[in-house]
């Protein structure tokens, strides 16, 4: 596989219709000087003295990118209340993790904040997968401002067996569960590795002893591109036929309003549509209302 080929076809992406516009504001976007960036749960921009005008193209910017789905966010005073608090998770999976030095991959990163947060740790590296035109243009406005190394690659997990170079660390957040494949997807993640490597990942999951996974219909949650859902031994499982060495549970977490719920930044509906209006334990469909499995797999 020529990556730099695929790179190259990716690029046009960015001049899609729906993303042409977004791309015109972004060139538009003002310098600003002296900028500070607090790497707390909520990613946070300042500078002594910023011009109303530049202020407000900043603020239309933003605005014009909606969905915001990682965060929270604040732009010199414009708080982007995003429709997940990510700092959530990350809070959860930061006492685990060591990133000094290392070279660390996030795959299916979004517009970035877990690679901004990651920061704080002085990794070595920080690369970013994510095959969408939207969230890159996303990852843009933040690193206009914030200027980091961080290296954003319109790639998924597919393309990590073919990647330059191996990682001492992969994070896979929210991703598995989309694959139609979750063995392949394991063992992908496996081979970006390097040995010894570790990766961090989070999926929905199941109750249950029996090394089983949930195949729902034509949704879960609404959303219709979930294919399985393990118990925490079926995942187990997975990741031995993938080729990893151990994997330990770090939480198990259910989904709640707290963490994910419709704000202003978003479009269309959040976790409070998605549950059974009579019984919150269900989803809609009548499945099991999501819960989070958390874990960390050793190669």
């Amino acid at each position: 596989m020529n990556l730099n080929t695929l790179r190259e076809e990716r690029q046009q992406w960015l001049s899609w219709k729906n993303i042409a516009p977004l791309r015109a504001l972004l060139k538009d976007l003002p310098s600003v000087s002296d900028v500070s960036i607090a790497l707390g749960d909520t990613l946070t921009f300042t500078t002594p003295a910023l011009p109303q005008e530049a202020f407000q193209h900043i603020k239309e910017t933003a605005w014009a990118l909606r969905p915001w789905r990682k965060g929270p966010f604040d732009f010199f005073g414009l708080f982007v209340d995003t429709e997940w608090r990510s700092y959530l998770k990350y809070n959860l999976l930061e006492p685990h993790i060591n990133l000094e030095g290392k070279i660390v991959g996030d795959i299916g990163c979004n517009n970035g904040y877990y690679l901004f947060r990651m920061l704080s740790q002085n990794p070595k590296k920080l690369v970013g997968f994510d095959p969408s035109a939207l969230y890159k243009t996303q990852f843009d406005f933040l690193n206009h401002f914030a200027n980091t190394s961080i290296t954003f690659e319109l790639l998924g997990v597919e393309h990590l067996p073919w990647y330059e170079h191996r990682f001492d660390v992969l994070f896979c957040l929210g991703v598995l569960y989309h694959r139609s494949d979750p063995i392949s997807t394991l063992k992908a993640l496996a081979k970006g590795l390097n040995e010894g490597g570790e990766l961090f990942l989070d999926t929905f999951m199941i109750d249950g002893e029996a090394p089983v996974a949930l195949c729902p219909g034509k949704s879960y949650s609404k959303i219709p591109n979930i294919y399985h859902i393990p118990t925490v031994n079926a995942l187990r499982n997975w990741g031995e036929k993938a080729g990893f060495s151990s994997m330990d549970v770090l939480d198990i977490v259910p989904t709640n309003t707290q963490e994910q719920r419709k704000t202003e930044w978003i479009l269309g509906e959040s976790l409070e549509n998605f549950l059974h209006p009579d019984d919150p334990a269900k989803t809609v469909e009548g499945y099991p209302a999501p819960k989070r499995l958390y874990v960390k797999f050793l190669r």
